[in-house]
């Protein structure tokens, strides 16, 4: 399976490609650069591990939540890598591929990414196995009305914590461990993609939409099509 996958929906930027069962990756902290590097960086780990853009198998994008214009990039130039290579695209959550990041010591993970306005993203999970399972809904609210469904020990993961940990602190419990400096990367998403792949669950590229959890900012491919029908 050779499957290239694309994360851009806060700061980082990133690529990463499932090939030969190991993941390769390019990651940047680039605000406002997405466009400028992701595609070199999908190239440059292509002819890293000998391929072109015809040996893929499918098309991996973090699809959100996150920034309006970084989420917005991912899934149309995932959409349009797969329409040119006649591929399926398998979209990943970012608050998914976030928390795929924290350490498996037993422990829950909030993962909880700062939706700017006083507001966050943010999904709670259980690790299983090689994956990570959602406890409940994946949300934007307040940092005061973040609640963690259950008891035990938790990890908090994401830059949510790192703007608002004065406030969520107030509500949850001590988390076990904590990384307020992690951004969603693609690396996470391949890994994710590539269980889904295996299951059969891929999409048309048509079918690939973003997460916005806010109000839509852009239209995606399928509602440009829509618009022109």
């Amino acid at each position: 399976m050779n499957l290239l996958a694309i994360e851009t929906s806060t700061e980082a930027c990133s690529v990463a490609l499932h090939h030969a069962g190991r993941v390769i990756e390019r990651s940047e902290l680039a605000p406002r650069r997405h466009a400028e590097l992701v595609l070199p960086m999908a190239d440059a780990l292509l002819a890293e591990a000998g391929l072109r853009r015809r040996h893929l198998d499918a098309i991996a994008v973090g699809r959100g939540p996150g920034a309006f214009t970084g989420v917005r990039l991912a899934v149309s130039l995932a959409q349009g890598m797969a329409l040119g290579l006649d591929l399926p695209v398998i979209p990943v959550s970012s608050l998914t591929a976030l928390a795929l990041d924290a350490p498996d010591n037993g422990a829950a993970v909030l993962s909880v990414i700062d939706a700017r306005m006083g507001e966050v993203y943010a999904c709670c999970y259980r690790r299983e196995g090689a994956v990570v399972v959602a406890l409940d809904e994946e949300r934007v609210c307040a940092p005061e009305n973040v609640q963690l469904p259950g008891g035990g020990a938790w990890n908090v993961i994401g830059s949510g914590w790192k703007t608002y940990a004065h406030v969520l602190a107030e509500t949850l419990p001590e988390p076990r461990w904590v990384d307020a400096e992690r951004y969603p990367q693609a690396r996470a998403v391949a890994i994710l993609a590539a269980a889904e792949f295996n299951a059969g669950r891929v999409l048309p590229p048509e079918q690939a939409l973003p997460l916005y959890l806010r109000d839509k900012v852009a239209l995606t491919l399928v509602e440009q099509r829509a618009g022109r029908g």
